[in-house]
């Protein structure tokens, strides 16, 4: 009841509208979802200590920022004119090399992605001179006391405040994100999520790239990543009729495994109590219905260009090779200095910076001979190999 109390819609409102300076949302469609999100977290998540203010600072600068975009649309209209064309979406199963391979197109020049400051801070503070815009330092600076919270978060998934950033964290400040699933216990609001679908939100991810897009003063092509676009494609369709998807496949197993030990991880700090067991049946349903909504999405197609195909071993024997190949797919020019670039990260960081994790299937009482069974209409429709 402590936290309920302490993590009320309205009282949150008022915070961020005092922190901005700002009380006009416009029509931005959060309030549903917000209440939604709180209404989980003090039935469902058990929130630690650090959960409830980390959720607190958490929320307010999500509605600080949607105050600032409201306050820089009203000044400058003409930011909603920018055009966001063929964005190249990348996803598919989480842990298959996704980050790797946006890291890599992030070489060359000539694209764009959503760096982790601009997600986190998309404006500086009022009366913020480009001299004095310190919100990529401060960034750096929270990674650094958040990965004191969770120290195996470096082999895990490697981040740094300009490391190209998880689309969630766009769609996270209208709180119609599986973001949230990630990193709470929520259940109730992720059925909320699933019943209202995902196109007022990424109508809103849309219109926070036409805000970075201004800024930057030119549009280059948007390289966007997120294992959850899958859960989201009629959206996609909708809102980037142009859109070029890439999907990236791995063997299911040993998917699950990893991505329920990071998830466990993520969530450790912000709740009392995880049950492990429960959250390796979660993780097995989830990504079950996403191959599943995979596999019709390649059989069906629908965009405006075939999607790209991946393998993971490919992806990870032949980095350069599977980046050409998905210039050449989308009738892209991998120009050489580009090229040189790539090939240097590569050459600097093969793996992406990854470590050597392993995984305990008993931990979760994922049974990896079940899993098979259930999702071998994944790995034969994909041509997956087995990993462990």
């Amino acid at each position: 009841m402590f936290i309920g109390k302490r993590l009320r819609p309205d009282d949150l409102i008022k915070q961020a509208c005092r922190r901005a300076g700002f009380s006009d949302f416009g029509d931005t469609p959060f309030f549903d979802g917000l209440q939604e999100f709180l209404e989980a977290c003090v039935d469902e998540a058990n929130l630690s200590l650090i959960g409830a203010f980390g959720t607190r600072w958490d929320i307010v600068r999500f509605l600080s920022n949607l105050l600032q975009l409201r306050h820089h649309e009203v000044v400058a209209p003409e930011i909603l004119d920018q055009q966001i064309e063929r964005p190249i979406f990348i996803t598919g199963v989480p842990r298959s090399g996704t980050t790797y391979l946006h890291q890599l197109l992030t070489n060359d020049p000539v694209n764009r992605a959503p760096m982790v400051w601009q997600l986190i801070h998309p404006y500086p503070a009022q009366r913020t001179s480009q001299r004095t815009d310190l919100r990529q330092k401060n960034v750096a600076r929270q990674l650094k006391i958040f990965k004191l919270l969770v120290p195996e978060l470096n082999k895990l998934h490697p981040i740094v405040a300009s490391s190209p950033q998880e689309c969630s964290e766009i769609t996270a400040h209208v709180f119609t994100s599986l973001r949230f699933d990630t990193n709470y216990f929520v259940p109730s609001y992720r059925r909320w999520v699933d019943r209202t679908g995902h196109l007022e939100a990424y109508r809103f991810h849309k219109r926070f790239l036409q805000h970075l897009q201004h800024q930057a003063g030119d549009g280059g092509p948007w390289v966007l990543k997120c294992p959850d676009h899958v859960f989201a494609l009629a959206a996609i369709r909708e809102v980037y009729p142009d859109a070029r998807l890439v999907f990236v496949h791995r063997d299911p197993v040993r998917v699950l495994l990893s991505v329920t030990r990071l998830t466990e991880v993520l969530r450790r700090p912000f709740t009392r109590r995880i049950d492990q067991a429960q959250l390796g049946r979660d993780i097995c349903e989830r990504w079950l219905l996403g191959t599943n909504l995979m596999i019709e999405a390649a059989d069906q197609g629908g965009f405006a260009e075939p999607i790209f195909h991946i393998n993971y071993r490919e992806l990870v024997n032949d980095p350069f090779g599977t980046v050409d190949q998905l210039y050449r797919h989308f009738g892209l020019s991998l120009g050489p200095e580009a090229a040189a670039r790539i090939k240097g990260a590569i050459k600097a960081r093969p793996n992406g910076g990854y470590g050597a994790n392993q995984y305990s299937p008993d931990a979760y009482q994922i049974d990896p001979a079940s899993e098979r069974d259930r999702y071998a209409r994944y790995v034969a429709r994909f041509n997956i190999g087995q990993e462990c």
